[in-house]
C-alpha cells in the first residue's frame, strides 16, 4: 500500500537525495559505465570520498592491501559495491549523527553486502539487492530526526521491529517500513528494492513475501540476510519458507547463503 496519501497529511520530512548521488545514479544508468567519471565524481566530494575510503579499507571488505584511491577501490571491489558504499555514506550524511543511529548504519552496511553478494551468486539483480539492504531501516532515521526524544524512547521500549512498527503507527500514523519505502522511491531506487523495504518487517517476522511477481526475490534475500545476521541457526527453515515463494532453488539458495556468510566472517576475522 502506498504511503504517499498518509505522508501528505503528516508533518514528517523525507530528506532529498544529495546532488552527488543524483549524479552518480545518472552515471550508473548509462549502458556503458564510465569508471573514471564515477571515481572522479566521488573524489570531488572530499568528505564523501574520505568516508568511502574508510569503509573500503574496513575489515568488512577483507582487502589484503590498503586501497589508496576510489578508482583502485572500484578495481578491487567492482562498481556495484563501491557505488553502494557511496550511497551508504550519502544516506548517513542526510541525517544528523546520533549514537542511537550508529547500530542502524552498521547493520545497513553488513546487510547490504550480504544481500548484494547473495544476489550475485543467485544471478539476481545485485544492485537492487544491495541498495535494498542499505535502505531497509532508513525509515527509523527519518522518525528519529522528526521526533528525537519520542522516538528514542520507542527504540528503547520495542523488543522487535514488529512491536516498533505498532508503536510507530500509534505515535505517528505511519511505520518506518512505509517511510523507508517512500524515501527509496524519492531517491530513485527500483521497484524491487522499494518493495523489499516496504515489506521487510512482515517478511522477516513471518516469512511472507510480497504478492507482486518480480518483487519477491529481493525481499527473500532480505529475510535470509536478517537470519544470517541474527539467528543463523534458523537458516534452513528460512530457506525452505522463502525460496519456493520467490521461485528460487532451495539447494542453490542454501549453498549461496552459507558461502556468503563464510566469506563475510572470514573477511572480518582477517581484519582483526
Amino acid at each position: 500500500m502506498s504511503v504517499n496519501p498518509q505522508l501528505r497529511k503528516l508533518d514528517i520530512d523525507i530528506p532529498s537525495q544529495p546532488q552527488s548521488l543524483v549524479q552518480l545514479s545518472l552515471l550508473l544508468a548509462e549502458d556503458e559505465i564510465n569508471l573514471q567519471a564515477v571515481s572522479t565524481l566521488i573524489e570531488t566530494d572530499m568528505a564523501l570520498a574520505a568516508a568511502v575510503m574508510k569503509a573500503v579499507n574496513s575489515s568488512l571488505y577483507g582487502l589484503k592491501g590498503r586501497v589508496q584511491s576510489v578508482h583502485q577501490a572500484i578495481s578491487y571491489l567492482g562498481m556495484r559495491e563501491v557505488a553502494a558504499i557511496t550511497f551508504e555514506m550519502g544516506l548517513r550524511a542526510a541525517f544528523p549523527p546520533a549514537p542511537e543511529l550508529e547500530p542502524l548504519w552498521e547493520r545497513a552496511g553488513r546487510r547490504g553486502l550480504l544481500m548484494g553478494r547473495l544476489a550475485t551468486r543467485l544471478s539476481l539483480d545485485a544492485w537492487a539487492a544491495h541498495s535494498a539492504g542499505l535502505f531497509e531501516e532508513c525509515g527509523k532515521a527519518v522518525l528519529f530526526r522528526h521526533a528525537t526524544d519520542h522516538y528514542r524512547a520507542m527504540l528503547r521500549a520495542a523488543a522487535s521491529d514488529v512491536e516498533l512498527a505498532t508503536m510507530e503507527h500509534a505515535g505517528f500514523g505511519v511505520s518506518h517500513d512505509a517511510l523507508g519505502a517512500a524515501l527509496c522511491e524519492s531517491w530513485g531506487l527500483g521497484p524491487a528494492a522499494v518493495a523489499s523495504v516496504r515489506h521487510h518487517v512482515e517478511a522477516q517476522a513471518h516469512y511472507r513475501l510480497p504478492d507482486a511477481e518480480g518483487r519477491r526475490s529481493i525481499c527473500a534475500l532480505s529475510v535470509l540476510a536478517h537470519v544470517l545476521m541474527h539467528e543463523p541457526e534458523a537458516l534452513d527453515l528460512a530457506v525452505q519458507a522463502v525460496a519456493p515463494a520467490a521461485e528460487l532453488d532451495m539447494t542453490l539458495v542454501l549453498r549461496a547463503a552459507r558461502q556468503t556468510l563464510d566469506q563475510l566472517q572470514a573477511a572480518i576475522s582477517q581484519g582483526r
